[in-house]
């Protein structure tokens, strides 16, 4: 699927990467905030660099909330674009023309990982945008002396000092700077960015280039004055042709690896602003744009590297396109349980899918809800349209279908959806040949004209006549349960997935109600005003301060992971899902779970594991390796999710078979299966002996090492050496299993004896003729011992 929409103007595109960049000039780093003790502002579940004393209170308050202003209580993100200069004539979107008293956080987008793996915005010269154009005689756009760059980042550090609550990042990649960058000349340069710098052609990870771009971010920060770091690489997934294009013969060859590397990239962005924020005095932010497509997440394993995050801007935005030919919002907020693509693929009738739509921002929310708390998630809006033409069926287009095989070039489709073109695609891409995009791109201000019948007099800028009649009326449409306009043209059969103030608001309550952390927006020079003296809607802020007025009246965002309270003590396990299937082979969804012990007392048979998983998986979650798990809570129970889901977990228990136990140091591996994706499943407790633990790797606020204080039944005798054997799914990985389990000793059975008459399922434990017997299925009635090697019952070893 298709990311948001990227445009390049010719003149004023970015150049090569050119030379190292030296700590010198940038605005002053503010003092950090006077408290003794950082750790106390430390949100939850963000990774900590060991023996860093991180600076957390510069920017978090002592409940781990942001500090976003006295009139700000959640994040307005807006993306700042480079390229809209004013060049070739067309109107310009400055620094000046951002409404600075309405927004957080600005990410200017973009720069771009060079050819030596450096963070770059290009060489220095009077044409680059970054830091040397500039504007004379454009009101607001003067340089400000005191720094030793000009162009967009002067005026971004001019503007940081009139508002000095609002934090500047800078975005790194994008769709068509993953893979590559821009030249001077506008030729886009193949470079290999993301992919080849985190990841080597044979899947490894690429360390070297990792740190190189880390130590080159670091310097790019304080050299510029920004306050963090956003990630756009899209994506580091496994399924095939995922991503620009015009970069899959890069992605395709190192897919297996692509997400390891992402992750390896992200800790070490994470150790390296860590140590220079310490050094600093302030605390730099990392955060990431992240996909909401689940076709894409299927390929991003659990999308471990949140834990590295200040927070997540998912992109939810370009859930529908001309990449294929059914009609639907651009960015919904709900699901309605009538997706022509969903129902396409027998989403709505698979049972395993439990009726979940998952193309919608409420599903993507849930989806990073598994490991953040809502405050460190930001939900994407988009200010640009999404359309097609020649659109039949459906209810004024809504999920009716627009086919064609005239795809632009270098696409790499075969079939793709006619998108919309001409004057219903203002801010259009050009393919590899140079051709318009058939996209319905437009910025939102557009689209409010061709709403209200008028011909802005813009349109000569973008090649059209001043007196273009409009063929056709643009009705405005909306559908409640999907919080989704659109403008229908009966006429023309054309299609506009549009945002306006009741989408908007629609959005900005929910994200409220759900205690999430705020909105990012691509991009800001969509917005629309009206202009009364010409009579025409043109670049504004009405969006931004819809999102503005109802975020200042908020209640503070929800800081915490848990819904419920958690262990005050942890114990030293570690658990990791690994071992992904790749791409497409990715389902039903089928990791290890690995537990490892690394406390110092042995875990008896019978220890309760517990987790929550994200209700973006329907509640059917299940091992196949004999620990017996449940789902023990679901805070979405119902068939479907129209409307949303109705809560963010489902709480699974699993236990370690009576007979085996865990000494230190040890590792259980089992199977563990679910059908749609789910990030990294979070606030773990472990029950030893009736006493509750968390576990180090939640990294929640406020916890302490646990201890039970001694062995906690099952004496390890290092005996039985499982010899890494595979017995029916659980990969002991060649674990020492302490032998005895500590349940009894040899002849004494703990499990209950086989009954000829008992329906057993897979995964329950029977003894039978002094030995353990596991159901690899449904079985009543088969005698344990009976059933030969390839049958119901396994033999798991004597009592």
């Amino acid at each position: 699927m298709l990311s948001r929409a990227r445009r390049r103007l010719a003149a004023g595109v970015l150049a090569a990467a050119a030379g190292g960049l030296l700590l010198a000039g940038g605005l002053t780093a503010p003092p950090a905030a006077q408290a003794e003790d950082h750790a106390a502002c430390r949100p939850d579940g963000l990774w900590t660099t060991p023996g860093v004393d991180v600076p957390y209170c510069s920017v978090y308050d002592t409940a781990g909330r942001e500090r976003l202003g006295a009139d700000h209580q959640r994040r307005v993100i807006g993306y700042f674009t480079g390229w809209r200069t004013g060049a070739g004539g067309q109107d310009a979107y400055l620094a000046s023309d951002i409404p600075w008293d309405k927004v957080t956080h600005i990410n200017y987008a973009f720069a771009h990982v060079g050819g030596d793996n450096r963070i770059s915005v290009g060489a220095d010269s009077p044409a680059n945008p970054a830091t040397g154009m500039t504007w004379p005689g454009v009101p607001g756009a003067e340089m400000d002396p005191d720094f030793g760059y000009r162009g967009h980042f002067n005026l971004l550090s001019k503007f940081k000092k009139q508002y000095p609550d609002v934090r500047t990042l800078v975005s790194v990649g994008g769709w068509a700077e993953t893979g590559g960058y821009f030249d001077e000349n506008g030729d886009r340069v193949a470079s290999g960015g993301f992919y080849t710098m985190a990841t080597h052609a044979d899947g490894s990870v690429n360390r070297a280039g990792i740190d190189t771009f880390a130590d080159s971010a670091v310097a790019f920060l304080r050299q510029y004055g920004f306050d963090g770091l956003d990630i756009d690489y899209e994506y580091a997934t496994s399924m095939k042709d995922a991503g620009n294009p015009l970069d899959w013969h890069l992605s395709n060859p190192r897919r297996a690896g692509l997400m390891k590397g992402y992750t390896v990239l992200m800790k070490t962005l994470r150790e390296k602003l860590d140590r220079a924020g310490a050094e600093d005095g302030r605390h730099y932010l990392l955060t990431v744009a992240a996909p909401s497509s689940g076709y894409l997440l299927r390929g991003m394993e659990t999308h471990q590297v949140s834990q590295y995050l200040d927070y997540v801007n998912i992109m939810s935005y370009d859930l529908h396109g001309a990449w294929n030919e059914y009609v639907g919002p651009n960015a919904a907020l709900f699901d309605d349980g009538k997706d022509a693509e969903l129902a396409a693929a027998g989403v709505y009738t698979t049972s395993q899918y439990g009726g979940i739509g998952y193309l919608n921002a409420d599903w993507a929310y849930h989806y990073y809800r598994t490991s953040l708390p809502p405050g460190r998630i930001n939900i994407g809006l988009p200010y640009y349209t999404r359309g097609w033409q020649n659109v039949t069926g459906g209810t004024d287009g809504l999920w009716g279908r627009a086919a064609t095989t005239d795809c632009p070039a270098g696409s790499g489709l075969t079939r793709c959806g006619d998108g919309a073109t001409g004057i219903d695609n203002l801010w259009h891409d050009l393919d590899t040949a140079g051709e318009e995009s058939p996209a319905g791109s437009n910025p939102m201000w557009h689209a409010k004209n061709l709403e209200a019948g008028i011909t802005g007099d813009y349109v000569t800028q973008y090649g059209f006549p001043a007196d273009l009649p409009l063929t056709g009326d643009y009705v405005r449409r909306y559908d409640s349960t999907l919080a989704a306009p659109w403008l229908w043209n009966a006429e023309k059969k054309v299609f506009l997935s549009t945002e306006d103030e009741q989408s908007v608001q629609a959005k900005a309550d929910w994200i409220v109600d759900q205690g999430i952390g705020g909105a990012m927006i691509w991009e800001l020079a969509g917005d629309y005003g009206w202009n009364a003296a010409k009579g025409q809607y043109e670049q504004g802020d009405t969006l931004t301060t819809t999102l503005y007025d109802t975020f200042r009246t908020a209640s503070p965002y929800g800081a915490t992971r848990a819904t419920v309270p958690m262990p005050g003590q942890t114990l030293d396990i570690d658990v990791a899902f690994t071992d992904f299937a790749l791409g497409d082979n990715n389902y039903p969804i089928n990791p290890k779970l690995r537990i490892t012990n690394n406390s110092d007392v042995t875990l008896p048979g019978g220890t309760e594991f517990r987790f929550d998983y994200g209700t973006s998986a329907p509640g059917n979650a299940r091992d196949q390796s004999g620990f017996g798990s449940a789902i023990v809570r679901s805070d979405h129970t119902r068939s479907n999710n129209v409307g949303g889901l109705d809560g963010p977990y489902h709480r699974v228990s699993l236990k370690l078979p009576g007979w085996q136990s865990l000494a230190p140091g040890q590792t259980v591996a089992l199977d563990f299966v679910y059908y749609l994706p789910t990030a990294t499943p979070s606030n773990w407790t472990v029950t030893v002996n009736g006493t509750e633990y968390g576990i180090p790797g939640d990294l929640a606020r406020g916890t302490t090492p646990g201890d039970p204080g001694g062995s906690s039944g099952g004496t390890d005798t290092g005996g039985t050496d499982t010899g890494g054997t595979d017995t029916g799914g659980t990969d002991t990985g060649g674990t020492d299993t302490g032998g005895t389990s500590g349940t009894g000793g040899p002849g004494e059975c703990s499990a209950p004896a086989w009954d000829a008459t008992t329906v057993y399922t897979a995964g329950d434990l029977v003894s039978h003729q002094g030995r353990n017997w596991h159901a690899k299925w449904w079985t009543r009635g088969e005698e344990p011992g009976t059933t030969g090697q390839w049958g119901v019952w396994e033999d798991r070893g004597p009592c």
